[in-house]
């Protein structure tokens, strides 16, 4: 079992920045690729950004390519998510989730997943 644990979102207006923080416990961290995925109201959850168990490979949606960059601290069991230029649009709650092998942007495809944290962007 893998634990996960996000923080850091909240309320920022148009244009502004959040970095979100997800904490792993339970097994050892850098056997597992790691990914943001976010949902709407309403909408499907869909993938943000995935990034490989060496920190090597990284992956993004279309939609925050540019604006978004994630990272991993294997020391720390930390995964990061450094949200420039945030659009009204990116208002979601955002997950944390955990799978092995190769990067997938399905998130069926993930096997653990943290609680959510809610992000909020004002015009």
């Amino acid at each position: 079992q893998v634990q996960l644990v996000e923080s850091g979102g909240g309320l920022v207006q148009a244009g502004g920045s959040l970095r979100l923080s997800c904490v792993a416990s339970g097994r050892t961290f850098s056997n597992y690729v790691m990914a943001w995925f976010r949902q709407a109201p309403g909408k499907e959850r869909e993938f943000v950004a995935a990034i490989i168990r060496s920190a090597g490979t990284t992956d993004y949606a279309d939609s925050v390519k540019g604006r978004f960059t994630i990272s991993r601290d294997n020391a720390k069991n930390t995964v990061f998510l450094q949200m420039n230029t945030l659009k009204p649009e990116d208002t979601a709650v955002y997950y944390c989730a955990a799978r092995t092998q190769f990067i997938r942007t399905t998130a069926a495809s993930y096997d653990y997943w943290g609680q959510g944290t809610q992000v909020t962007v004002s015009s």
